[in-house]
């Protein structure tokens, strides 16, 4: 029995056991350290997965992000849901299902950041559709004639980026007391605004995600850009929208 036990511990290891840093593994934990530096997954928030073939790796709840390892990786199947390694005593990301979301609409990778500026744009949203008596609901970030845009596919199953004169559209949805309670309204974002890559989430953050992991980081990467951009162009009373 503990032969057998130990050969199931080799097995889980070998799924986050590579000396290439572009393993899942390996590239979670640097895109982690990467994004705690720049502000964006403070305080254990935020997360990040890849899905590479069957398998979906999965960065922890509950750990510090510029301290995160390879060991502390949760790999699931795909096709089943279930996970073929949970490390002991870490918990699974609440951010999983949301995850699981962008996964089935064919992303490759998915990240959620907590970047201060995709709050402060969530806010200055819902302050415009409030003092234009509209529905605080159906109010999405948009702005346009911003060279970064550039950096945002023009949608799924369509080829090539968007240009300087198109604009970009970001949905918004509500906040919940917990994580997962989100994976609806962010379904049904997804759904209403098929084209889209990005969901913020008022007073939260950012969902993001790409064909791949590289995609996914250039995208998270461009829209952090242009919210910051946004929330300096209204400082200076200059319009998202010409």
């Amino acid at each position: 029995m503990e032969a057998h036990g130990s050969s199931a511990d080799e097995i889980m290891d070998n799924l986050i056991t590579s000396t290439d840093p572009e393993h899942p593994a390996n590239h979670i934990c640097t895109l982690c350290r990467n994004f705690y530096a720049l502000g964006w997954v403070t305080g254990t928030g935020g997360g990040v997965s890849i899905r590479d073939g069957p398998h979906i790796f999965i960065a922890p709840s509950g750990v510090q992000k510029e301290l995160m390892q390879p060991a502390n990786m949760f790999v699931m199947d795909y096709a089943t849901r279930a996970y073929l390694r949970k490390p002991p005593i870490l918990k699974p990301s609440a951010c999983t299902p949301l995850f699981l979301a962008a996964f089935d609409r064919g992303a490759g990778s998915c990240i959620h950041t907590h970047s201060q500026w995709a709050v402060l744009v969530t806010l200055l949203v819902e302050k415009d559709a409030v003092s234009q008596r509209r529905e605080v609901s159906d109010a999405c970030f948009e702005i346009e004639q911003i060279e970064q845009i550039k950096g945002i596919p023009k949608g799924r199953g369509k080829d090539g980026m968007l240009g300087f004169f198109d604009r970009l559209t970001v949905p918004i949805i509500e906040n919940t007391a917990h994580e997962e309670d989100l994976t609806q309204s962010l379904e049904a974002a997804m759904e209403r605004y098929p084209d889209t890559y990005a969901v913020l989430v008022r007073r939260h953050g950012l969902y993001v995600w790409g064909a791949n992991v590289q995609k996914a980081k250039t995208q998270a990467e461009s829209l952090d850009y242009i919210f910051r951009l946004a929330v300096e162009m209204r400082r200076l009373d200059l319009p998202w929208i010409q």
